[in-house]
């Protein structure tokens, strides 16, 4: 058995023991059969963790079908009346849905356009450069509800910081987090703030990988900063950039923990996005059909939203090659 091969099998050993149960394997690499007796082990393994990963997500559609609320759990099935109710919510339609792709689009823009911007800065040269990217990359290191526990007293209305340095300029204090369009920019200025420096360190990743020779060329042709941004850099950049806001909105559209520690979904459920209404219906209501079919509809809807999204982006740019 060649050098190659011992490795292979070896990496399958591991795969294997770390994805799940194996046959007892004994006897040298070199006995007959025992690579492809491991290969089969590890692909079990596998097959069985994948079985174990489906497994809520299939609980959670047949509850999404039931009577089952957790006073008084009938668990009788009840069709599509748990969707029929959500779909029908005026909550649901007129507030939970408008905030979250508002909160969803809001968010990846602005994360995306400060990020590119740090990039651009970053990739330039200058002193205490490393300072400054340290300090940019400092948010990266804070856990979201640390960093939304820390905004949520900022922005407190009497001994808020924010409401404190207004307070030189002779602005009375502003209740933030009690009116919904103030409490949704601290949400929103929260999750820029925790979100820009990974945008900018993929971008600027990006920007240093680009090859030199199309820049070498504008700079000879006198072409503008402008100019050079426009037609090089970002034609360039796109690949990286659609990759990017897919990803980002795929998980702003799941956000929970910094808008249910800033403001719980308040005021008066004026901030409440689509998990905080799955939550809420399951663990608050007590009543975990709704909230079951609520996260089936969440799923359906970001699955859809994404390819979407995707195939909108790809017109500009091919991603998969």
């Amino acid at each position: 058995m060649s050098a190659s091969t011992r490795t292979l099998v070896m990496m399958l050993v591991l795969g294997g023991l770390a994805l799940g149960p194996t046959p007892a394997l004994a006897g040298p690499l070199d006995t007959p059969g025992y690579a492809k007796a491991v290969t089969c082990s590890a692909c079990h393994g596998a097959n069985g963790n994948s079985r174990s990963d489906s497994m809520p997500i299939l609980a959670g559609a047949n509850t999404s079908f039931r009577d089952w609320s957790l006073h008084d759990p009938k668990r009788t099935l009840v069709g599509l009346a748990n969707y029929a109710h959500v779909l029908g919510d005026a909550e649901f339609l007129r507030i939970v849905l408008p905030n979250t792709f508002g909160f969803m689009v809001a968010s990846v823009a602005c994360s995306l356009v400060l990020g590119l911007l740090v990039a651009l800065m970053l990739n330039r040269r200058f002193p205490g450069r490393a300072l400054v990217q340290s300090i940019i990359l400092l948010p990266l290191m804070v856990a979201p509800v640390i960093a939304a526990i820390m905004i949520r007293w900022m922005f407190n209305d009497q001994f808020g910081v924010v409401n404190a340095a207004l307070g030189v300029f002779d602005v009375a204090p502003i209740s933030w987090l009690t009116q919904r369009w103030t409490a949704f920019f601290v949400i929103l200025a929260t999750d820029v703030w925790l979100w820009t420096p990974w945008f900018a360190l993929i971008l600027l990743a990006a920007l240093q990988s680009l090859p030199p020779e199309p820049f070498e060329a504008a700079e000879i042709d006198a072409a503008s900063p402008w100019r050079t941004f426009r037609y090089i850099t970002l034609p360039m950049l796109r690949p990286v950039m659609v990759v990017c806001i897919v990803i980002r909105a795929i998980d702003a559209f799941r956000t929970f923990d910094i808008v249910w520690t800033i403001t719980g979904g308040g005021p008066a459920r004026a901030t409440e996005v689509f998990s905080i209404y799955a939550y809420v219906e399951s663990f608050q209501f007590l009543n975990l059909g709704r909230g079951s079919a609520a996260a089936v509809i969440g799923a359906v809807i970001i699955v859809i939203f994404a390819m979407a999204l995707y195939r909108i982006l790809n017109r500009f740019v091919e991603v998969s090659k």
